[in-house]
């Protein structure tokens, strides 16, 4: 074999970059196109140490859709994918770590029992924030779940902490829930309310599967997601932070 050719690993490895790269500006569409035109440095904290080439950390908090349920192996989470994509594509770089602060069952009340021990505590650069799929499901009332989530948004804020929030998913079991839309349409108030980003996790996901060229990207229990829609969460949601934060010192590296 000649020694001049990639290797089979390196070949995968560009293979990956360049699908983040191929997916970064439909990803940011779908999750920056409520946002107002004016918004900038969304997320600042981030932007900063990208530009200083400090170490970036990330904690992913919510439910089972965080902790990974559905998964192979907590290795397929979409936190383990979105470290993995952002190590890979910010490879000149100090270590980016995410924290997995997922909990499988929790709802608002439960997040916000745990907020300061799990999230204000540890003061990360940026929280993405996956809310709202538990909340519908156990039909708590809309009025009570925005109140709550607007509290917790306003505690991350004066803490100093970049934030992501992340709607429910496209899943049949979420889907039938009579309140699907209005928790859906709430996440995206509150993002727009506070200029936060939002990953349109729905609309994503619908996007890929009308596409037809990815395998299922639920779990069979209907709620969850399999190892393929994570990896592709974990890509999207790569692709947001790398665009949000418009870090200036990637091109030349």
């Amino acid at each position: 074999m000649d020694p001049r050719l990639p290797s089979a690993a390196q070949r995968r490895a560009s293979e990956r970059r360049a699908g983040l790269l191929g997916s970064m500006a439909a990803a940011a569409l779908l999750c920056l196109a409520a946002l107002p035109a004016q918004a900038s440095g969304l997320l600042w904290h981030v932007s900063t140490r990208l530009a200083h080439g400090a170490p970036v950390n990330i904690i992913a908090f919510g439910s089972s859709s965080t902790s990974g349920v559905g998964a192979s192996s907590v290795e397929a989470s979409y936190p383990a994918c979105l470290e993995r994509d952002l190590r890979s594509h910010l490879h000149f770089h100090d270590p980016v770590t995410v924290a997995n602060r997922g909990v499988a069952g929790d709802d608002i009340d439960a997040m916000m029992r745990r907020l300061d021990h799990d999230v204000l505590q540890p003061h990360p650069d940026l929280v993405i924030w996956q809310l709202g799929t538990n909340d519908a499901l156990e039909h708590m009332p809309l009025a009570h779940f925005e109140t709550a989530a607007r509290h917790g948004i306003k505690l991350l804020r004066k803490a100093g902490i970049d934030l992501v929030l992340m709607e429910p998913q496209h899943a049949p079991r979420v889907d039938m829930a009579p309140d699907a839309v209005a928790y859906r349409a709430a996440v995206r108030r509150l993002g727009a309310e506070f200029g936060v980003p939002v990953i349109r996790r729905f609309d994503l996901m619908a996007r890929w599967a009308k596409s037809g060229e990815t395998p299922a990207l639920v779990a069979p229990d209907g709620l969850h997601m399999s190892d393929t829609g994570y990896e592709k969460l974990g890509e999207a949601v790569a692709s947001l932070i790398l665009s949000a934060a418009h870090p200036t010192t990637m091109a030349g590296r």
